[in-house]
């Protein structure tokens, strides 16, 4: 098949992979456009601009896909297939029918759970012991098409978003490249979703980072797990901005409130609603991410309280 690749951050990058590597040719790649990043915050192209270029590959970079210019554009690749890994543009009816063999989507959740932005964030806040992807057929409803094949993993203990992204990445692209004998010839059945079992992976937001230490510990793990690479789980230590990139929940009933550190000079547990939080990994602005036993070092933790601001 001629295919036109969709995608933009490292999620998406194992997929392409697997396709410059199989017997099918991608004929372009379209991505999100360059944006500053890093300390210079000079642009900086986007992984899946990166892996095309090295290829040879066609690189188009459209702010938006709702334009007849933009129809003609992907109308002369001739593509039998698009397939669309974390693009984050949405593609309108006109893109969707241009492809003979219709537009297919990799999704980080077992749909119809988790439809929407953060799938792998949501999965860890709200405690689930499993989780996968999906292939389906893209339909202007988001995330709502026919699916192909769901392919399912146990979440780890303690495993982070950041950790289960990478996981989920190559997991998608192994489902995807098992799909598309069955997509060319026309033998893959889709499943329709059933929509009285649709939750929505609403979009993260910076204001949750911030760790309420009255919610039991369990709870309070999962956020630090979920927010690990971004917004990253918070609290306020003496003042400042604790960011807490590790943690494990540990049962108990604890003397003091919750937010109060229990003082020992080799971990660094905090009172919870419920339990007791165990950080395991820190950073205070300015400085480098520390494991609890070297943070202990160098601060003092008697009669702290985190989440209060002196």
């Amino acid at each position: 098949m001629k295919i036109v690749f969709a995608g933009t951050p490292e999620f998406a990058v194992p997929s392409l992979k697997m396709l410059l590597a199989s017997e099918h040719q991608v004929a372009g790649v379209y991505t999100q456009p360059d944006r500053p990043a890093g300390r210079g915050r000079k642009d900086r192209p986007s992984p899946v601009k990166e892996l095309a270029l090295s290829q040879g590959i066609p690189v188009c970079q459209p702010v938006s896909l709702k334009s007849p210019a933009e129809y003609d554009k992907l109308c002369a690749f001739r593509a039998d297939l698009m397939v669309v890994v974390a693009y984050g543009l949405i593609l309108p009816q006109p893109v969707l029918d241009i492809p003979r063999l219709g537009c297919v989507n990799v999704h980080g959740s077992l749909l119809p759970r988790w439809r929407g932005a953060a799938p792998i964030q949501r999965a860890l806040v709200e405690g689930d012991v499993e989780t996968g992807v999906t292939i389906m057929f893209l339909e202007l409803k988001m995330d709502a098409g026919p699916m192909l094949l769901k392919a399912a993993t146990p979440i780890q203990p303690l495993e982070t978003a950041a950790e289960l992204y990478d996981r989920l990445a190559v997991l998608g692209a192994d489902a995807l490249g098992k799909c598309l004998p069955g997509i060319e010839a026309g033998t893959l059945k889709a499943e329709q979703q059933d929509e009285s079992m649709v939750t929505y992976a609403n979009k993260l937001e910076k204001s949750e980072a911030a760790l309420n230490w009255a919610l039991p510990a369990t709870v309070l793990e999962r956020q630090v797990r979920a927010f690990n690479p971004w917004p990253v789980a918070e609290t306020v230590y003496l003042g400042e901005t604790l960011r807490v990139w590790r943690a494990q929940a540990f049962d108990g009933k604890p003397n003091g409130l919750p937010g109060d550190v229990l003082h020992d000079r080799k971990t660094l547990d905090v009172v919870t609603g419920c339990g007791v939080l165990r950080l395991l990994e820190l950073q205070l602005p300015g400085g480098r991410r520390l494991p609890a036993a070297d943070f202990l070092n160098a601060h003092t933790m008697k009669n702290v309280r985190f989440g209060v601001g002196v």
